[in-house]
């Protein structure tokens, strides 16, 4: 458990009312650490209790376009592997698989789950979304039923669609140019949709960090650190060693998209 509150009201109390004050800070302090503690191990129950759910929103997701192709169902083996689900969590898994894609399948109840299980660790979100993204994608460039369940799953996580682009701009992929240059989002409808597109030149690094090509230096080590920060493999837990990985992985691209824009900008 962190002490951090603890420390930092002693130290308050003590310039407030010396020894006395620092006794009473450090009691306050422990109270609200005790607290953050409680809601942090409540908001990350035991593991493995998000495989259900996010196995029924990739089946969802694979048959949200009318097929449910060999590419989608090889991802959902190879996690099952990655995952070292055993002979009865496998079974599961694909039992709830082949609940998601039945037809008219509404994922609210689904996504519900996985966003309780996450609770307020955006840590945990990150590797869920990629998780999704991956069947999003399985198949090239996707259209709007599989964009719009994820983004209903990034809104339901907290995940903005500038975290949400990064992701996917950290798989080779970002939205069309618009008009004037701007990015073009989906925001629902046919009509509202320019698909992501895979880069030839690799991720976008400012894409990757989420941040604007103009945005000035300051707006850059802020973003770098805010990302690397949330994206560090040693704050998942007991997340399995696959989405500690793909942590990993994201990482490396945060620090090489930065590393890009630093040499690019020319400071340190």
């Amino acid at each position: 458990m962190s002490f951090t509150y603890t420390i930092w009201f002693a130290i308050f109390g003590l310039l407030l009312g010396r020894v006395p004050g620092a006794i009473t800070g450090a009691v306050i302090g422990f109270i609200f650490d005790n607290l953050r503690h409680g809601q942090r191990k409540q908001a990350t129950p035991e593991a493995g209790g998000y495989v259900g759910p996010l196995f029924t929103l990739l089946g969802a997701v694979a048959k949200s376009d009318g097929r449910v192709s060999e590419a989608e169902i090889a991802i959902a083996e190879r996690l099952m592997t990655r995952w070292n689900l055993d002979a009865e969590q496998r079974k599961r898994a694909v039992a709830s698989f082949n609940v998601g894609k039945q037809p008219e399948f509404d994922v609210t109840r689904t996504i519900a789950e996985l966003r309780n299980w996450v609770g307020m660790r955006r840590d945990h979100a990150f590797p869920v979304i990629d998780v999704v993204i991956e069947t999003v994608l399985a198949d090239g460039n996707p259209g709007p039923e599989k964009m719009s369940i994820l983004r209903q799953l990034a809104f339901a996580l907290r995940v903005s669609d500038m975290e949400l682009m990064a992701l996917m701009a950290m798989k080779g992929y970002a939205w069309n140019a618009g008009p004037g240059g701007q990015r073009q989002q989906y925001h629902g409808g046919a009509g509202g949709y320019t698909p992501p597109q895979r880069s030839p030149q690799g991720p976008d690094p400012y894409a990757v960090l989420g941040i604007a090509r103009d945005a000035d230096d300051r707006a850059v080590k802020r973003a770098y650190r805010k990302l690397i920060s949330e994206h560090h493999p040693d704050r998942l837990g007991d997340l399995p060693e696959d989405m500690r990985r793909r942590a990993e992985s994201r990482a490396s691209e945060i620090n090489a998209a930065y590393d890009r824009i630093k040499e690019a900008r020319g400071f340190k």
